[in-house]
This record gives structure tokens, C-alpha cells and sequence, in this order.
């Protein structure tokens, strides 16, 4: 099956006319997009071997930077569990209760038939429908960098930040703007990337390392570390995971996984950030 692509154009187009032929919010332009990419995903089966390996990187992340003994914990989107294993049984291995929240509705359904534990509801990440303190760590990778513009960026920080209680933790990613791949990306035009299949969905605007950092100390949060992780060819390692996976090899996919994840060294190398697709904070919420 054909993997479709979706943009901010596509949002565009849905805001100046809804079903009923009049205009709707930007906000639910994205929800419905969203809602469809997800269906599609999930119909489609995309992507099965490369969403493998990363899950193993954000398992490993976790593993490394939540320790056991939360009580509640939030995901801010559920991707990943819709259309993969995604990183409920890591979480759910660390918490009393799993939390997740996506504003497609498609999304969210994929990820509970998947998880029937997962406590999942349709919501938007700039206004959580959830009192102050209500979670002792919150998981957001790669939420925030689907934002047309820095200002929602802000508005997202500052809802995470009051759901999270008084010394609660919060890991974040985001796409990384030194990664070339990422900086090609900023400056390419959008019907380009589609075609060049650099992006298979909506990617929006980011933040350097420093801004970031700078971003989630204002929004309440005392940050701990910061590192950038996924060093391996995304756009070759996609495409040979493509490849792989079609093979139907589990000797092959065994050894590709291997290799990719070869690549992880390269956090500890100075060229990091260069070699990074995303950054990744991990932080503490202060009063």
C-alpha cells in the first residue's frame, strides 16, 4: 500500500471549508488531518521495521530517565501506540496508571484497541483537560514539533508544565534543527519535500538546543540533561528498513536492527548534535 502524505496545505484547505461548507478552526483543521493521517497509518501498516527501532530508542530512553514508582503518568501523543507496540509497556511497567492524549480521534482508538489499559482520550496538548499537579511525569516525544508557528510551542510547554505536579518529571523531544536533515528540511518548500519524500506528514517548526532549554525553564521546569538521540541516516535507514521488511527475513531484520542501533554510539561523540534527529530533555518541575 502507498504511503499518502499529508501537509499544513492539507490543513489549509480543510479550515476554509468544512464538512458543512463553512469555515472551521485551525485547531480542528489539524484534528481532522490528524485524524486522518492516523487512519491511514493504521490501515497501512507503515514503516513496521524502522517504528521498531525507534521504540527501542525511546524505551531506552526511559528505561534510562524514569525511574519506577510514578503514579500517574501522561503520553502526550499516542502515535506510536497506534500504529506500533509503541512505549505503553515500558511506561506501564514504571507507573500506576498510563495516561494518553491525541487530538485524532482515529489515533487515539488505534492506540486502546492495541493497550485496553491505557487511560486514552481525544484532547489538545494546549489545553489538557486535566486539573493543576495531576501527573508525576509526562512523556512527550516529538509532540511539539508539529506546531505551525513558536508561540503554540510556549502554550503546549505551559499546559504540560501545570498538569505536572511539584518536582514531577518531564521528558521531551524534539526535532533537531542542527541535524542536516532537519535544516534541509526548514528550507525546502513544502510541495518538495512531499514529492522528495522527505516528510510523509505535517512536520512543523522546532527549536535549537539552547532556545529549547531556555523554552522549558520558562514554562516551570528545571532542566536535568540533555542530549540528542537517533544518529543513524533516518531518510537511507527508512528506506532500507523498507526494503527489509518486505524480505520478510527475521535474520535480516535482526541484523539491520543491530546496525541501526550501531549508530546510538554517536551520542557520546562531539559531533552529537550534527548526527542527532532529535533532542531530548529531560527536566523537573519547580514552583
Amino acid at each position: 500500500m502507498r504511503l499518502k502524505k499529508w501537509s499544513f496545505m492539507q490543513r489549509s484547505r480543510v479550515a476554509e471549508s468544512g464538512n458543512s461548507g463553512q469555515p472551521v478552526s485551525a485547531d480542528d483543521a489539524d484534528a481532522r488531518m490528524w485524524s486522518d493521517v492516523g487512519a491511514d497509518w493504521i490501515a497501512g501498516s507503515y514503516q513496521t521495521l524502522w517504528r521498531r527501532h525507534s521504540d527501542r530508542i525511546a524505551t531506552a530512553l526511559i528505561a534510562r530517565w524514569m525511574p519506577g514508582g510514578a503514579r500517574n503518568v501522561l503520553k502526550t501523543d499516542l502515535f506510536d501506540e497506534a500504529i506500533s507496540e509503541g512505549l505503553y509497556a515500558a511506561l506501564q511497567s514504571r507507573a500506576g496508571a498510563v495516561h494518553g492524549i491525541d487530538i485524532a480521534r482515529t489515533t487515539v482508538q488505534g492506540a486502546q484497541r492495541r493497550h485496553p489499559g491505557l487511560k486514552a482520550q481525544v484532547a489538545d496538548i494546549k489545553a489538557l483537560p486535566f486539573a493543576d499537579g495531576t501527573f508525576d511525569t509526562v512523556v512527550s516525544l516529538s509532540t511539539l514539533d508539529h506546531f505551525a508557528d513558536r508561540a503554540e510551542i510556549d502554550v503546549a510547554l505551559g499546559e504540560i508544565r501545570r498538569v505536572t505536579a511539584s518536582g514531577g518529571k518531564l521528558m521531551l523531544t524534539l526535532d533537531n534543527p542542527l541535524n542536516p536533515k532537519i535544516a534541509l528540511r526548514a528550507a525546502m518548500p513544502e510541495w518538495m519535500l512531499f514529492r522528495t519524500g522527505l516528510v510523509p506528514y505535517q512536520c512543523g517548526v522546532t527549536l535549537p538546543r539552547d532556545a529549547l532549554v531556555d523554552a522549558v525553564q520558562r514554562a516551570g521546569f528545571r532542566v536535568i540533561e540533555v542530549t540528542a538521540i537517533v544518529h543513524c541516516p533516518r531518510v537511507l535507514a527508512v528506506r532500507l528498513a523498507g526494503l527489509v521488511a518486505v524480505l520478510s527475513s527475521p535474520r535480516l531484520e535482526r541484523g539491520l536492527l543491530g546496525a541501526l542501533l550501531w549508530f546510538e554510539r554517536l551520542e557520546h561523540w562531539p559531533t552529537c548534535w550534527r548526527t542527532g534527529h532529535f533532542a531530548a530533555i529531560l527536566a523537573e518541575a519547580i514552583d
